[in-house]
């Protein structure tokens, strides 16, 4: 593993599943100190699982992610003397993407809040830090790096005598559109729930119950093992409609009014309130869509789908104007994710990277071809009805000069750029406090100026 692959894992670990908390007969302590920042068994252990539990385990994990975290903190260090901050709007986009990722591996939010012990909230907060973190990270290598400028006739150069199967493979992508249609929920159902938040509300209102035990018992979020208590969070965490509510609150003895969002329908209560942050508990109930409503969904899909393949109108308007999916609809249906290496967003998806329901109904699609209709898992956790259309499927390859050349020409900017970020983490090592306690230092580490 190259060194700056390895600097990146810590910044973009995946979900810890686990927690050290949730081990019996382990004790934290402090194993490293970088500076003024200590490093704890708990942070290595975290880690580690994650990789383990998303199918990537670490060879000789105990030196390795120390070393990993012990590098991070160094850039963050730098990024701290430059001032440099953090894009808030790529936080939340790669929050929401890995909170996507893992409802589409374990199917449901309650699936994964269990699997998680946290809440849905809480994991998106988790994965805002760690994209701060990883924007700061980043940010400091760029800047490091920005001197480096590579020439086309450099790049023909390096890869001039280079064997064709040595060349870097381009795996398969696709580029994929979508239109879904969310289910309505019908009155009934949205009455019976309302009437069942509200007899909450009445009975919390009264002194007759804890809104802590109530949200226990019937509410449908993961924090309910915690009395629906969310913990402080800042406005910008939570959709525009409950956040509204919330930090509109003022008196911790009243529960606010019923509060329609995409995840379902809440009641709120005030814990307290702290700087531009505020904790409150929260009941979630979530309305049950009849199997009806999803058959009808799907042949309104099918319907459309007909509609577009005898010319009546095109998937791009149909996505437009009928789309229920926010993400995608201003941009034609097309789907797309983020590139963890540039930041920049591209409509060329590996098959691997898109959602499990989506990359089953497009495998076996030509070019132009419409899926029938089918239920897909989103990123809040909703069973949604969708279809799909294969815009274009770009194969697998043997990078060239001709179709792939900014490809290779940040291969010899990426080669150029370690060597400067690498001699750059040398100094920093020999400038910076760091003390490993002794049980951790029997490492064959990256860098061998840790140990002074």
């Amino acid at each position: 593993m190259n060194t700056i692959k390895r600097i990146l894992l810590c910044a973009i670990a995946a979900l810890p599943l686990i927690t050290l908390s949730a081990q019996k007969n382990v004790v934290d302590e402090v194993i490293w100190v970088v500076g003024d920042d200590p490093i704890l068994l708990s942070d290595v252990e975290e880690a580690r699982i994650s990789y383990e539990m998303n199918g990537q385990p670490i060879e000789n994990a105990y030196c390795v992610i120390p070393e990993q975290l012990a590098l991070q903190k160094l850039f963050l260090h730098q990024a701290d003397l430059d001032s440099i901050e953090a894009d808030e709007t790529y936080a939340i986009r790669y929050a929401d993407e890995e909170i996507n990722a893992h409802l589409q591996r374990y199917g449901s939010r309650e699936n994964l809040e269990m699997i998680a012990r946290r809440s849905i909230s809480s994991l998106r907060e988790m994965y805002k830090k760690q994209a701060r973190d990883d924007y700061r990270s980043k940010s400091v290598q760029r800047k490091l790096a920005s001197g480096i400028k590579v020439t086309p006739a450099e790049v023909r150069e390096y890869f001039r005598n280079m064997p064709e199967d040595s060349l870097p493979l381009i795996p398969e992508k696709v580029e994929v559109q979508i239109i879904t249609l969310q289910p309505q929920v019908s009155r009934q159902e949205v009455e019976r729930i309302e009437g069942q938040l509200r007899e909450f509300a009445r009975r919390v209102n009264s002194g007759e119950s804890e809104f802590s035990t109530l949200a226990k018992f019937y509410s449908q979020d993961g924090s309910a093992r915690n009395g629906g208590e969310l913990g402080y969070t800042g406005k910008n965490a939570w959709v525009p409609e409950f956040a509204n509510v919330a930090f509109s609150l003022n008196d911790p003895k009243k529960v606010s009014k019923i509060v329609r969002t995409e995840f379902g329908f809440h009641i709120i209560q005030l814990i307290d309130k702290r700087g531009d942050k505020v904790n409150v508990r929260h009941i979630l109930l979530r309305p049950e869509i009849e199997e009806s409503e999803y058959e009808r969904s799907l042949a309104r899909l099918d319907s459309i789908a007909t509609d577009i393949r005898n010319g009546v109108f095109t998937f791009e308007q149909a996505a437009i104007t009928l789309s229920d999916d926010k993400d995608t609809r201003s941009n034609n249906g097309l789907m797309a994710t983020s590139s963890m290496e540039t930041g920049v967003r591209t409509s060329r998806i590996e098959l691997k990277d898109l959602p499990a329901d989506v990359a089953r109904a497009v495998v076996n699609l030509q070019e132009g071809e419409i899926s029938p209709a089918f239920r897909l898992t989103n990123d809040r956790g909703q069973t949604v009805c969708a279809i799909v259309k294969l815009r274009k499927r770009h194969p697998a390859h043997r990078a060239n000069m001709t179709e792939d050349f900014q490809l290779l020409k940040n291969i010899v900017t990426n080669e150029r750029s370690q060597k400067v970020i690498q001699d750059w983490i040398a100094e920093k090592i020999k400038k910076t406090y760091i003390r490993i306690n002794p049980d951790w230092r029997n490492c064959d580490f990256e860098y061998p100026y840790w140990v002074k």
